[in-house]
């Protein structure tokens, strides 16, 4: 069985929430073990509060820029995927986000948290037009009861 659906979001805080519990909410519906849900819930989280912080401007009007957030869940992988409309990384950034923090930092976290908590993380720019992507995936794992359980 496979499911994805994908939003276009505002580049609101109160979008990253929505983004997560219906993340949430696809995972129980199909039967994944709660603590990969809980995991790439918290993966999405920061993807999404990254996108709303540095994803771009206002439009015209004064109106937030989006953000787009898709999930496939497919066989035993689920893939999520958040891009923006912002400047993207820098150029020659490296790819690989692991890099130490200060223990009471507030910010610069949500990149090495999210390569902790996936399996996979890719990091890069949309071509052409610019922005950010950021896309990790995970092995599922399912709990017993699981209605789809991938078989």
């Amino acid at each position: 069985m496979s499911i994805w659906w994908s939003l276009h979001l505002r580049r609101e805080a109160a979008s990253v929430p929505l983004a997560r519990r219906l993340l949430l909410g696809t995972m129980e519906t199909a039967g994944v073990d709660p603590d990969i849900s809980y995991d790439l819930s918290v993966a999405l989280t920061e993807a999404c509060a990254n996108a709303v912080e540095h994803g771009g401007g206002t439009a015209n009007g004064g109106v937030s820029e989006a953000y787009r957030v898709t999930a496939y869940l497919d066989g035993e992988k689920c893939r999520i995927e958040v891009a923006d409309s912002g400047p993207g990384f820098p150029a020659g950034r490296p790819r690989t986000v692991t890099r130490p923090v200060c223990a009471d930092a507030e910010h610069g976290r949500g990149l090495g948290l999210i390569e902790e908590l996936a399996d996979h993380v890719h990091i890069g720019n949309k071509p052409g037009r610019g922005g950010a992507v950021v896309s990790f995936d995970k092995i599922l794992k399912w709990r017993n009861d699981s209605p789809l359980m991938a078989v």
